[in-house]
């Protein structure tokens, strides 16, 4: 049985794969708390592999994003492998990167909470590798983020203004963000393209 707070089909919003059909799984849990999360972590359901499957064959699209909270407490080798092959989409994973991570996932989205958690250890887990690493900036200085384990040749490092509900704070957020995207030439701008597009 795994924790399920909601799964629902839409567009990729975040990072590389952004406009991708995706159907995403969203866990409820995490083992960090984080001071910008507006996640409620103590909803969801209990549900099997089986209920699971079936809700999301419900859906036609190219990918099954694993998120959350936090995936990889919920997660393993079989039932990614399940989801390969009764869906035939691919699998990919919005994780913190704490944890050890199945290696037969697709696509590896690491999400890094450097000084960010008041709770939990927020140590790069052995073995994870990202193929893109995701950083909400609220002005934290990007340098750790460069030299982080998961960090390989290939992982794309992307920098997202940090969301909040008052619209001129996060077009302020935005404006910040583009700036230190152009002095630094290691970092991509990521946008949160489903609130512009008031979609979930």
């Amino acid at each position: 049985m795994r924790k399920i707070k909601e799964i629902f089909h839409s567009i990729q919003g975040e990072g590389c794969l952004t406009g991708v059909s995706s159907v995403f799984i969203r866990f409820s849990g995490c083992n960090l708390k984080c001071e910008f999360c507006d996640t409620k972590h103590d909803d969801g359901v209990w549900m099997s592999d089986d209920e699971i499957l079936n809700e999301v064959k419900k859906y036609k699209a190219a990918m099954v994003v694993l998120t959350g909270g936090e995936p990889s407490l919920f997660i393993d080798e079989e039932f990614v492998e399940r989801l390969k092959e009764e869906t035939l989409m691919q699998v990919a994973i919005e994780t913190n990167g704490t944890r050890p991570l199945p290696q037969n996932l697709d696509w590896v989205t690491v999400s890094p909470k450097i000084g960010m958690s008041h709770t939990g250890d927020a140590t790069i887990a052995e073995g994870v590798i990202a193929d893109e690493v995701k950083v909400v900036d609220v002005g934290q200085d990007l340098f750790p983020y460069l030299k982080l384990q998961c960090v390989g040749a290939n992982t794309r490092m992307l920098l997202q203004p940090c969301y909040v509900p008052d619209k001129e704070e996060w077009e302020k957020n935005t404006r910040r963000t583009i700036r230190r995207v152009l002095d630094n030439p290691s970092w991509s701008l990521s946008l949160q393209t489903h609130r512009y597009l008031g979609i979930q």
